[in-house]
């Protein structure tokens, strides 16, 4: 997940130093991108790729094409820290390492013509709606926006129809009392419409981890057999 500007800048503040931002996956052992170790570092990106690694990103339904510089995709990467396989697994194996030795993340990011990139979301929690896909980590930031809401979690609902509905369960403040429209009003001022949730439910206790980062699949798991 990304890191949001102002814990950088309250860790920064507190603590008189650097906060810098990197990726990386077991697979990778584990360091691939990073920062500089500099003040021309850019907060809320995981920096350009390390010596000797290459990035590029692609079409998350085809690893084999390349999307322009700023549009969304799959983050792929090659190196000599990538791993060679799984123990015994060439099933996944063949799933995770393309045949020319592309390590693919899982993760979709944004690259700026600088080469820095930006971690939008994992690829398995993008929604699907209309042939359109959607980053729950966008409209959840956007609905954290709005005075009521205390965090989100968005996931999709499948639809007979085929594709998914864009749902989004909402921790409410102290005090605060679910208001639907004005929640999607407000999504409407910063969102494609594609993107605005059809449904909005309120959530008690959000599941989290021990970093506290909510789980958004016990949330779907949990608000799912409501709808």
């Amino acid at each position: 997940m990304n890191l949001p500007d102002q814990v950088v800048e309250l860790w920064e503040s507190v603590s008189g130093g650097l906060l810098v931002e990197g990726f990386g996956m077991t697979e990778a052992s584990p360091v691939a991108l990073g920062n500089p170790f500099h003040p021309s570092r850019r907060p809320g990106t995981v920096g350009i790729p390390f010596p000797s690694t290459l990035m590029k990103v692609t079409d998350p339904d085809d690893p084999t094409v390349e999307v322009p510089v700023g549009t969304p995709g799959e983050l792929l990467i090659k190196g000599p820290q990538v791993f060679q396989g799984y123990w015994h697994n060439p099933d996944e194996t063949a799933k995770t390492l393309t045949p020319d030795g592309w390590l693919r993340s899982g993760d979709i990011v944004t690259v700026d013509p600088d080469g820095f990139a930006t971690i939008v979301d994992r690829a398995k929690d993008l929604v699907i709606t209309g042939g359109f896909n959607v980053s729950p980590t966008e409209v959840e930031t956007v609905l954290r926006l709005h005075s009521s809401v205390k965090d989100a979690a968005v996931f999709g609902k499948p639809l007979d129809r085929g594709g998914e509905m864009v749902v989004a369960a909402v921790e409410l403040e102290a005090g605060a009392t679910l208001d639907e429209q004005a929640l999607r009003d407000h999504c409407r001022e910063h969102l494609a419409a594609y993107k605005v949730p059809r449904r909005i439910v309120p959530i008690t206790d959000t599941p989290r981890s021990m970093l506290g980062k909510v789980l958004r699949r016990k949330v779907r798991e949990q608000i799912l057999p409501q709808l």
